[in-house]
């Protein structure tokens, strides 16, 4: 009998990327598309994107990501993957995109022709959307309406990520779909429903409109955490009206849980790629959020991306929201949140270190973008530059602007002496050697604010300053994933600046972490076990796409959590390696004595940027 297959996919800026799995969850197929390689011609796009520079405004056609599924789906056949044996799918798209559907949309997908493809059925002025493009994540167009966000509840930021788990971003879709009515009312007005771009993804395979996921909602400024509801307040602000009655409509309903079947698949894939009439679709969710899904990712264990952009994630049980961070639900546990943290400035500003060193006179031969230099200069650099332990080295470098903290582009370096607080700027060439006292500095300074904002996580979980294993509160496990991760030299400051009570670990599924943690969503979704007298079964959106009631659908204690069915199939062998040991005692704890430092370097910097004075 041929075993059963979950696929997962992953619909990001740049890819669009197809992994199939076994129910043991092994990696069996595997196909990608490539925005600019398959459609930067047809499509003019540059790194995936279209931009208008002059408003701020990244964006993405609808059309091209049509293209895309059919493309990547022909892929995995050509590559091998009888559909028949796929069971359920899942799918993850890049968080806080917004797709806007028309009213011709529902009846467009009802009567799909196999006979021919997505884009000639749903894309072009006569199809499904009210609008073309979908923004994307790194618009910056929205600045007016962010600001009316972070005013609109008691005039602070702060009661809006207490709410929301965010602060006003200008990627975020709540943001977003107040400029769209505003720019675009009568697009505004054609408009049945709105999806992100999980949803819309998902959307196409069900051939109805798919339900935003739990996890996915959070990055709006939209969702009521806590409650689990629309903020009615804020979609008055979006909707610009009193009767939030119609954005509700345009949004739908969010189901609370995560795992089983929002329905099957639909007839148009069954005949043109041969799935079976019985595969089940489970709930899409946001890129970020099916990352942590590709480890069984306990509360306190980080997952640190080190890809252009640098992201920190945690999965706790602490609800703990502040402007300066993300929180989120968990995309498959109830009672636990993900904890986020997004830095612009993450490989290319290490590179930038990088490449000055080996611009250097050298007697050595480098090959092209080697990171020989930088490593050994890290290496023989202390730990925050100082070799007698009294004066630390603190710099930030932002060759981007930087969303937190919120300075521009620049480069500050800066003394600490951590015995009477005081911080000078720091004189080149007599304190500080550029630049091959940055390439020590720039990692550190990188996880140092990582470490800053996650502190309180990682204390908050008992009263005392140290665990039951007799060490400090820190992450469990740090495991790295993205291009950085295979280097060893900032593994090893990773574990000197955050420590790791279990150590520090390489996340090895090439560049299909997130696309993995979706074909993992779907196997669990539909292979949970239940205990006796459990729910199973589910189906969280009936036959007309309404969400049932939560006795019907609620997962819980009477459900197998995804983390213990991960860990029951996941072999740490094939996807993980240690790296590096973590936690050094005294190590770990002299950059906790600077943590205090580089925050007051962090609002310094803010504060003189801000009205315009040298920081």
């Amino acid at each position: 009998m041929a075993p059963r297959l979950f696929l997962g996919f992953d619909l990001s800026t740049q890819q669009l990327k197809g992994v199939a799995v076994r129910s043991d969850l092994k990696l069996v197929y595997e196909a990608v598309v490539d925005f600019d390689h398959d459609f930067g011609a047809k499509y003019g796009v540059e790194k995936g994107v279209l931009s208008h520079p002059e408003r701020g405004e990244i964006f993405a056609p609808n059309s091209m990501w049509l293209e895309a599924l059919d493309l990547v789906l022909q892929r995995l056949k050509d590559n091998g993957l009888d559909f028949a044996q796929v069971a359920g799918l899942s799918g993850a798209g890049m968080q806080h995109g917004t797709v806007f559907w028309n009213y011709k949309a529902q009846t467009l997908l009802d009567s799909l022709d196999p006979k021919k493809s997505l884009v000639e059925q749903l894309g072009g002025d006569t199809g499904a959307f009210a609008h073309p493009n979908s923004p994307n994540w790194q618009d910056a167009s929205t600045q007016a309406q962010c600001n009316a966000f972070d005013k609109f509840l008691d005039g602070e930021e702060e009661a809006l990520a207490n709410i929301t788990g965010s602060k006003a971003h200008h990627r975020f879709s709540g943001p977003q779909i107040l400029r769209y009515r505003r720019m675009f009312p009568q697009d505004y007005t054609s408009t049945a429903r709105i999806s992100l771009v999980s949803s819309f993804l998902a959307t196409l395979f069900l051939g109805r409109f798919a339900p935003i996921d739990i996890s996915d909602a959070c990055g709006m400024n939209l969702w009521q955490i806590k409650r689990g509801e629309w903020h009615e307040d804020l979609l008055e602000l979006t909707g610009g009206s009193s009767d939030t009655s119609e954005l509700k409509a345009k949004l739908g309903e969010v189901p609370e849980d995560g795992g089983g079947s929002i329905g099957k698949i639909s007839p148009y894939y069954v005949r043109k790629y041969g799935f079976s009439p019985d595969c089940n679709i489970a709930p899409f969710t946001g890129d970020n959020p099916s990352t942590i899904l590709a480890l069984p990712l306990r509360a306190s264990d980080a997952i640190v991306s080190l890809g252009t952009s640098t992201t920190f994630l945690m999965s706790t049980p602490q609800y703990k929201p502040d402007p300066s961070y993300h929180f989120m639900n968990h995309p498959a546990t109830s009672g636990l949140y993900m904890f986020m943290l997004c830095y612009k400035n993450g490989g290319l500003a290490r590179e930038h270190v990088r490449d000055a060193l080996n611009n250097m006179p050298s007697s050595q031969p480098l090959t092209a973008n080697s990171w020989d230099l930088f490593n050994s200069a890290a290496l023989s650099t202390p730990p925050l530059g100082s070799s007698d332990g009294s004066t630390s080295k603190i710099g930030l470098y932002f060759p981007r602007h930087e969303i937190v903290p919120n300075i521009p582009p620049g480069t500050w370096r800066y003394l600490y002496d951590p015995t009477t607080k005081s911080l000078t700027p720091a004189s080149l060439g007599k304190d500080w050697q550029v630049p091959q006292d940055d390439a020590r500095l720039i990692v550190e300074s990188q996880f140092l604010s990582c470490r800053l904002r996650a502190k309180a996580l990682v204390t908050s979980t008992a009263s005392a300053s140290k665990s039951a294993s007799g060490l400090p509160y820190q992450p469990r496990r740090i495991y790295l994933a993205g291009g950085g991760s295979v280097n060893p030299t900032i593994a090893r400051i990773c574990g000197d600046v955050l420590g790791g009570t279990e150590g520090v670990y390489r996340l090895d599924v090439g560049g299909n972490a997130c696309a993995l943690g979706s074909a993992y969503k779907a196997a669990w979704a539909l292979e949970r076990k239940l205990t006796p007298g459990g729910r199973n079964n589910y189906t969280g959106i009936d036959d007309e796409g309404r969400q049932k009631k939560k006795g019907e659908f609620r997962g819980g204690e009477d459900t197998e959590s995804f983390e213990d069915f991960v860990s029951a199939r996941w072999s740490e062998e094939d996807f993980a390696k240690k790296v590096d040991i973590g936690y050094r005692k005294g190590v770990w704890e002299a950059y906790g004595e600077v943590v205090d430092g580089f925050e007051t370097m962090e609002k310094l910097v803010e504060k003189e940027t801000r009205n315009g004075t040298k920081a």
